[in-house]
Formats: structure tokens, sequence, C-alpha cells
């Protein structure tokens, strides 16, 4: 591994920025999300910035249950990332399609139409699980790094 591949892998672990997409949610996993981002958890001072644009960033943040209106816009913006890209399913909707599921718009979780790396259950999630599960896809990042060595 050359130095320029050894700093390009230190950035991604250092600081992830992350990409949030409502696919048909309530908006109660969306405001747990920005509350994420406010100052009070500071997800700054760990490196981890929202970009608007998904060639920026490294994670994308989903919530709500897949609408058919919504399908094939998840799917561009997942295909718009650059590699190494995470999906983070936040909430119930996100992770099965919730209550919704049943709906005649409604075709299920993110992982219907992209892969998922983590599942954040609950209704609404709290900011700290959120959190948690970016670090936490931060660490896989070390170990393949451990295991490429």
């Amino acid at each position: 591994m050359g130095l320029l591949d050894k700093a390009i892998a230190w950035g991604e672990k250092k600081s992830p920025w992350i990409i949030h997409f409502n696919a048909g949610a309530c908006n109660g996993c969306d405001i747990e999300v920005v509350d994420a981002l406010t100052p009070q958890y500071d997800l700054e001072r760990l490196g981890i910035l929202q970009q608007g644009s998904p060639k920026h960033a490294d994670v994308l943040v989903c919530t709500g249950a897949v609408t058919l209106q919504t399908r094939d816009r998840l799917k561009q913006i997942y295909d718009q990332m650059s590699t190494p890209k995470f999906v983070i399913a936040v909430g119930t909707c996100a992770c099965t399609g919730g209550i919704f599921d049943s709906c005649y718009c409604v075709t299920g979780g993110i992982d219907t139409v992209v892969p998922v790396d983590a599942y954040i259950p609950g209704c609404a999630v709290r900011p700290e699980a959120i959190i948690d599960a970016v670090g936490k896809l931060l660490s896989t990042l070390d170990q393949k790094e451990a295991k490429g060595k």
C-alpha cells in the first residue's frame, strides 16, 4: 500500500461525510437525524459532516419505508456515491417497511433497493444510536485494513 493509499484510508476513517435521504418517513426519525447533527451531540468533533452531494458522501443515512416514488431516486443517489460507501437504515420503517409495509405504494425497507450495512431499529431512533452506528461502520474499515496487512 502506497503513501497515497494510506492517506486516503486515513481520511476515510477520520472524516466520514454523511448524506441523509428520506425515502418516505413520517419525519420522526428525520428529526432525530437532524438532532444528531446539532451542537448538543457535536458530530463535527468526530469528523462527521453532513454533505448535500452524494458524490462527496461516504455514508448514506436513510429514513422511512421505500415508496414507489422514491425507489429510483434512492438507487440513483447510492450509485453516485464513491467507494467505499456505507448505508444505514434508520428506524423501523427503513429496516422493514414498518407499519407502512402493507400499503400499496410501499416496496419495503431500504434493503429492497440498496445493500444496507447497519440497521438501527426503533420508532423513533435516538441520536446516540445513529452516532454509535456510524462509529461501528468506521471500525469495520479498521478491521478490513488489518486483514489486508
